[in-house]
């Protein structure tokens, strides 16, 4: 079996000579399978790349959302106004990174309050107002719940005398220890 794969390597080889042959000479620009590699000595000038010369391809965590101050909106739209010629408000959004949307809200913010609409808003759930009642509500029920368990014991002191007297069968009544005396 070892001859009969020997006997088909050879014959490959001799098609691969006859392809080469047939093909005459190589051109200049032509090289061979070695020589597209690269000889070794190449691979030991490599360098790593720097992390200065590339971006870092890593994502944020928690992507960080913009703010801008009044008076960057105000200098943006004065400039967005200003601008006469087609395309220069496309060169503005693209210089400083925005979209038409910004100046759409930032202009409507302008028309309903010039310093209220143009400062950033404070973004989440509105905190409600507290009840000026709601401290003394909560103060007033801790003192019902502590005279309630002051009660409790009281009770059980009290119950607890009439079963030990029940027990040494001494009266409770105070008429009936003065009629004694």
């Amino acid at each position: 079996m070892t001859a009969e794969i020997k006997e088909k390597r050879s014959v490959v080889d001799e098609r691969d000579d006859d392809l080469r042959t047939a093909q005459g000479p190589r051109s200049e620009g032509e090289r061979s399978e070695p020589e597209r590699r690269g000889p070794s000595e190449k691979a030991a000038e490599w360098r790593p790349v720097k992390k200065t010369d590339r971006p870092d391809p890593e994502v944020p965590a928690k992507a960080q959302r913009r703010k801008y101050s009044a008076e960057y909106k105000q200098r943006i739209l004065e400039e967005a106004d200003a601008s006469k010629d087609t395309g220069t408000i496309g060169a503005l959004l693209r210089r400083e990174g925005l979209y038409s949307s910004h100046l759409t809200t930032w202009r409507r913010q302008r028309e309903k309050g010039q310093l209220n609409g143009l400062a950033p808003k404070k973004r989440g759930r509105k905190s409600t107002p507290i009840n000026p009642l709601s401290q003394k509500i909560r103060s007033l029920e801790n003192e019902n719940r502590r005279l309630q368990k002051q009660l409790e014991k009281a009770e059980t002191i009290i119950e607890f005398q009439k079963k030990l007297s029940e027990m040494l069968e001494i009266s409770m009544n105070s008429e009936q220890d003065d009629e004694k005396c």
